[in-house]
């Protein structure tokens, strides 16, 4: 026997046979000791960009001197400065709404609405009947639930993993295809007409929910008459896949928990998440025939779907809120190639959504305060109007100072990213919290180019990210 294992893989001994389990640890260990090295190299490099601008603090004055001594310079420097007042104020203004904020609690069984959660899958394979199960098991009455799921001509198996879905669920879901794939927006207008919900659910077919999150997402629309759509709290659901996730879910909890909770006291969340958002069925069909019909230099919207529903429910005055204890768990990309094709798409729906809701923000679009409404454009809007000349000027001083610009922007990490690693330390936990300086620069030096790039091709279409792997 133990000659037989000896000849094994050419002559390998036991020594070299693992089982299982220590195949498990080896690669935890692996995993931990790459965590280990980013997380390490992170601190390395932040500290050495301390010390570099303590050591240059003389060319930085030089710098600043040089510039200060011209017309152009001079104007520069007033117009950074001025930049720098308002960005200032603005985060200043979203951390006091943010201290305002409070998640409304859940409604009653009695007061509860009915709702029709709609689930698009594309491509999604297992992961779809997950999705079904986790909805399914939700802590809100049966009778008062409508869920469907829709495949859009998926090439994989995921129809198979709905069928098998709707035989464990029965009646608690019906399933449906479309003859092609048409994209996300036509699977969602076909559940919008198929739903008989007073509330309308949508949940991407990559996420998971808990057991409170669809009595807690739609509690607001009982609470406040005017509430037109609420966005749900996003989380990674692959954190144990790779560093990457890891990453997003430390932006994630900023983007929402930060961000969409100051935007919710000012009743203006910018967008309700594909991953999980609810909307108010009159609101819906008052821009149905609007939204599904919604064309971009011509040619028709098959991106940014989430985004363009919510700014179409803004400008019928409606509010948007954002439930922070209504949580849903999204896969997200694990790679470089798959995260800038994410970002690529959200960033041509910002430019899209953010020209559209410059013809009303400054309307009479709604009875009650607009002021917040119309900050929160103005800053998104300054990001892209800015976004050249800015990168323009990075790379003009990339080219003539370097060592200054490296140092700069490593040190300007380290001061704004701390931030963010408070806030999910405090939210969460300590030492997940450092994956945001290790994002900020992985966004900075590999991804800067997504926003100018996402300008210039704003008018381009496609979803990018749902196509099966090749080999």
């Amino acid at each position: 026997m133990k000659n037989a294992l000896n000849s094994l893989k050419g002559g390998a001994n036991l020594s070299k046979i693992t089982s299982p389990g220590e195949r498990v640890r080896t690669f935890f260990d692996t995993a931990d000791a790459w965590r280990i090295f980013v997380q390490g190299s992170t601190l390395v490099l932040l500290i050495g960009a301390v010390n570099l601008v303590f050591v240059l603090q003389s060319d930085f004055e030089q710098y600043n001197i040089g510039r200060l001594s011209t017309t152009f310079g001079y104007a520069f420097m007033m117009f950074t400065g001025a930049l720098f007042l308002f960005k200032a104020f603005y985060f200043l203004f979203i951390l006091y709404r943010y201290f305002t904020y409070k998640p409304i609690a859940s409604v009653s069984d009695e007061e509860l609405p009915t709702v029709t959660i709609i689930v698009p899958a594309y491509n999604e394979g297992k992961q779809v009947y997950a999705t079904l199960k986790s909805l399914a098991a939700s802590d809100y009455p049966r009778e008062k639930i409508q869920m469907i799921s829709i495949d859009d001509g998926s090439k994989d198996d995921t129809w198979i993993w709905m069928q098998k879905a709707k035989e464990e669920l029965g009646d608690q879901v019906a399933i449906y295809q479309q003859p092609k794939n048409m994209g996300k927006r036509h699977a969602l207008y076909r559940g919008f007409n198929l739903g008989t919900g007073d509330v309308f659910v949508t949940v991407d077919s990559d996420s998971e929910v808990d057991q409170n999150t669809l009595r807690n997402l739609v509690s607001p629309f009982i609470t406040n008459p005017q509430c037109g759509a609420v966005a749900g709290n996003i989380r990674v659901l692959n954190l144990k896949k790779a560093l990457l996730p890891k990453m997003l879910d430390v932006s994630f909890v900023l983007s929402f928990e930060f961000v969409r909770s100051a935007e919710s006291t000012l009743n203006s969340v910018l967008c309700t998440p594909g991953a999980l958002a609810a909307y108010k069925r009159e609101a819906v069909f008052n821009c149905l025939d609007a939204w599904i019909n919604q064309t971009f230099m011509g040619k028709p919207s098959d991106i940014g779907e989430d985004r363009a529903m919510t700014n179409m429910i803004l400008k019928q005055g409606y509010h948007v809120l954002f439930q922070r204890n209504a949580y849903a768990y999204t896969n997200v990309p694990d790679g470089f190639r798959g995260l800038h094709k994410m970002f690529t798409r959200w960033g041509r729906s910002n430019v899209r959504e953010n020209i559209q809701m410059a013809k009303y923000v400054f309307t009479d679009f709604r009875e009650d305060s607009k002021a917040g409404a119309r900050l929160l454009f103005i800053s998104q809007f300054l990001k892209i109007v800015l976004c050249y000349p800015l990168m323009i000027l990075m790379l003009y001083f990339v080219a003539t100072h370097p060592l200054l610009f490296l140092s700069s922007t490593l040190f300007s990490i380290l001061v704004l990213s701390t931030f963010p690693v408070i806030f999910y330390a405090r939210r969460y936990t300590l030492s997940e919290s450092f994956w945001a300086y290790s994002y900020s620069i992985l966004y900075t030096f590999g991804l800067f180019w997504i926003t100018p790039y996402a300008i210039a091709t704003a008018n381009k279409s496609g979803w990018l990210t749902r196509s099966l792997p090749t080999t």
